[in-house]
C-alpha cells in the first residue's frame, strides 16, 4: 500500500529561517509543497521519510534566500495491482460503487467488477448483490458507511497542471466544460467479483 519513493528537489529556505537547522527547515518545507498531493505516475505523497544527501547551498543575486539541492526519500501512497485493501463504502451511483479509505476517496468499483448478478436500486440509491440460493434470491445490500473488501485491478493517473489555451476562443467555449470535467489526478479501481471479496459483513456473518 505504501512505498518509499526516492525524490530529487531543490528547496528555498527563506532568510528568516535561516536561524534553524537545515535539516528542519528543508523538512518542512518538502512537506508543505508535497504532503496531500498527488505526484503523477507516482502516487499520494504522505509524509517525508528521510532526507538521503544535501548538495550545497546558493544565494542567488536579488534573492537572499537560499537554494538547496535535496536528495531525499517520500512515504507515498500507491497500492501495487492485485493488492487487498479495505475501505468504506461512499456512496453509489449507476457508475458503480465509490469506496473511501478515509485519506484517500478516490475508489470506484464498476458496476461489471461487482459480485453477480447485481442491481442498481433507484429508490435507496444502492448496488444490491442479488445472491442466489436453494431458497431463491437474496438481496444483500450495500449501503453506505459499509466495510469493503476489494481488489485493486486498475489505476488512473490525469496530468492536471494546467495547461495555457490554444486561442482565446477554445478558453472561452470550453471554460464550464473545463469546471463539469474536473478529474481526480488519481484514481484506483477496484474489484469484488470473486470469492471473499466485497462487504465484510457478508463473509463474517454466519
Amino acid at each position: 500500500m505504501f512505498v518509499l519513493v526516492e525524490m530529487t528537489d531543490t528547496v528555498r529556505i527563506p532568510p528568516w529561517q535561516f536561524e534553524r537547522k537545515l535539516n528542519e527547515s528543508i523538512a518542512e518545507e518538502l512537506n508543505k509543497k508535497l504532503a496531500n498531493k498527488v505526484v503523477y505516475n507516482v502516487g499520494l505523497c504522505i509524509c517525508l521519510y528521510d532526507i538521503t544527501k544535501l548538495e550545497d547551498s546558493y544565494i542567488f543575486p536579488g534573492d537572499g534566500a537560499s537554494h538547496t539541492k535535496v536528495h531525499f526519500r517520500y512515504v507515498v501512497f500507491h497500492p501495487f495491482l492485485d493488492e487487498i485493501l479495505i475501505g468504506r463504502i461512499k456512496s453509489c451511483s449507476q457508475d458503480g460503487v465509490h469506496v473511501s479509505i478515509g485519506f484517500f476517496d478516490d475508489i470506484v468499483i464498476p458496476p461489471e467488477s461487482l459480485q453477480q448478478p447485481a442491481k442498481f436500486d433507484e429508490a435507496e440509491q444502492v448496488w444490491v448483490w442479488e445472491y442466489e440460493t436453494e431458497e431463491g434470491a437474496h438481496d444483500l445490500y450495500m449501503d453506505i458507511g459499509e466495510e469493503i473488501r476489494f481488489r485493486v485491478v486498475d489505476e488512473t493517473f490525469v496530468d492536471t497542471s494546467p495547461t495555457g489555451p490554444s486561442s482565446a476562443e477554445a478558453s472561452t467555449s470550453n471554460a464550464t466544460e473545463e469546471v463539469q470535467k474536473k478529474e481526480a489526478p488519481y484514481t484506483l479501481v477496484g474489484s469484488i467479483s470473486e470469492p471473499g471479496l466485497g462487504l465484510l459483513s457478508w463473509w463474517t456473518n454466519s
